[in-house]
């Protein structure tokens, strides 16, 4: 069970962007949907899982840089067992929040797409991605509108965002 001890301290050691995530997806905060962190899947760790929908998010930091191809078999292998990846910058999740949990919710299917008009999340492009590191396929990001977290979300703060 060496897998679900490397799993029980990265739970232990998050990183920022991963704490205030985590925030927004436990507990079921996230319109009803569970998620886990720290997830063992075959060899891999996942960051966070929402297993009902197959559903895998993933936080980058500037490592990832160094470890593309790594990344691209990882991901090759979970989309092969029938999970979709969405992966994020850390600073996507920092600073763009409210559009980062928008397009989660929008890819597990429980937000309704705003319009058809497509409009990244990020300079980076990265956003609500079902590719891997350098092969993008953009899944039409639209336009944020307000977003319904059910437990009440962690201090209320922001707001709707246009």
């Amino acid at each position: 069970m060496r897998s679900l001890d490397f799993a029980r301290q990265l739970r232990t050691t998050q990183t920022d962007s991963e704490s205030l995530l985590w925030l927004h997806l436990r507990a079921h905060r996230l319109s009803g949907l569970k998620f886990r962190r720290q997830q063992p899947i075959g060899v891999y760790i996942v960051d966070f899982l929402c297993a009902d929908k197959k559903l895998i998010v993933e936080l980058d930091g500037g490592q990832h840089q160094e470890r593309i191809e790594y990344d691209a078999a990882r991901d090759a292998w979970l989309k092969s067992e029938g999970y979709v990846v969405l992966r994020y910058w850390n600073n996507e999740v920092m600073g763009n929040l409210e559009e980062v949990l928008e397009d989660i919710g929008r890819m597990a299917g429980v937000f309704a797409e705003a319009s058809p008009s497509p409009q990244p999340l990020s300079p980076q492009g990265r956003g609500a991605s079902t590719a891997i590191h350098g092969e993008e396929k953009n899944t039409g990001n639209e336009p944020i509108s307000p977003l319904p977290l059910e437990g009440g979300g962690a201090g209320g703060e922001g707001g709707a965002t246009p």
